[in-house]
């Protein structure tokens, strides 16, 4: 018996050579386990000149061709029978509905029907509004999330036109050198303990001023006990750190990088805005702790 084929058509436009996006997407197709022919690839003969590559992508089952296919779209690809985006609904003020398609800053268009339309006011972190009957589709933060507003969901439908690298020899690259700072960790982290000891046995208090490095780091658990052991008084930070303590908690990432093996995640990069979604549908951090929602952080 032959085995089952699952095909699906990727369209790559633009300068995908020297940007290097053509060999990512064929390095995707084979790292997840699929096959790919190149039924056609018409290469710009100038700088100012686009390419252009149709290619069939073969895989082993639905699941497999699907994860192909939604990260290849990450990449800039298209699939040319493409669906239209999906919408749900908004029905929480403030919230978006699970699920909803967060945004980066790179242009992006939505199927809306048969035509493509450009997202207007594109920024990062936002989730797409759609007015179907005007055919347009603009960015909203959750301030804009009103009951009624359709929002796009999902990765179907949605393309992104990927950084391309320029041609041109960029002026700063003399800037671009790695120059290690390496410092006495150990020596210093002792030194700062033995502070913090004399600091409190003096019946002192301790601000501690933290960023969100310290859950990407993994360090968030060493906080918690210098806090429970009484070594920290007071807790200075932004939003970012509990941003993304709570994705830590939730998904067990920090920007979309798994706190344990340092992988990045695929579509991790929107689990720090799921995770202020969860919030604000709960009504807030406390109203999550009491709820059972958030059990760690």
């Amino acid at each position: 018996m032959s085995e089952q084929r699952h095909t699906a058509r990727l369209v790559l436009k633009g300068h995908i050579i020297d940007s290097m996006i053509l060999p990512q997407v064929m390095d995707l197709v084979m790292d997840q386990g699929g096959n790919f022919t190149i039924e056609e690839l018409k290469v710009g003969q100038h700088k100012t000149d686009t390419s252009i590559c149709r290619m069939e992508v073969v895989a082993s089952s639905a699941e497999q061709l699907d994860r192909i296919v939604r990260q290849a779209r990450a990449l800039g690809a298209t699939a040319e029978s493409e669906k239209p985006a999906q919408l749900k609904q908004v029905t929480q003020e403030g919230v978006f509905p699970e699920g909803f398609y967060s945004t980066s800053n790179l242009p992006t268009e939505v199927l809306i029907g048969d035509r493509w339309a450009v997202v207007e006011d594109i920024e990062m972190d936002c989730a797409i509004a759609v007015d179907s009957k005007a055919g347009r589709a603009r960015c909203i933060v959750f301030q804009g999330a009103e009951p009624g507003t359709e929002v796009v969901v999902g990765h179907e439908g949605v393309r992104v036109t990927p950084l391309e690298r320029s041609r041109q020899t960029e002026i700063f690259t003399f800037m671009a050198s790695e120059v290690s700072a390496e410092k006495p960790k150990k020596v210093l982290i002792g030194a700062i303990a033995d502070e913090m000891k004399q600091i409190r046995k003096a019946g002192g208090r301790i601000v501690v001023v933290a960023g969100p490095a310290v859950v990407h780091t993994g360090a968030g658990r060493y906080l918690s006990r210098l806090i429970e052991l009484g070594y920290v008084q007071v807790l200075f930070a932004g939003n970012a750190l509990a941003v993304h303590d709570v994705e830590s908690a939730l998904f067990g990432t920090a920007l979309g990088v798994n706190v344990e093996s340092g992988l990045a995640i695929e579509h991790g990069h929107e689990h720090h805005m799921r995770a202020i979604n969860r919030v604000r549908a709960a009504g807030g951090l406390r109203q999550m702790v009491e709820s059972g929602q958030l059990t760690s952080g």
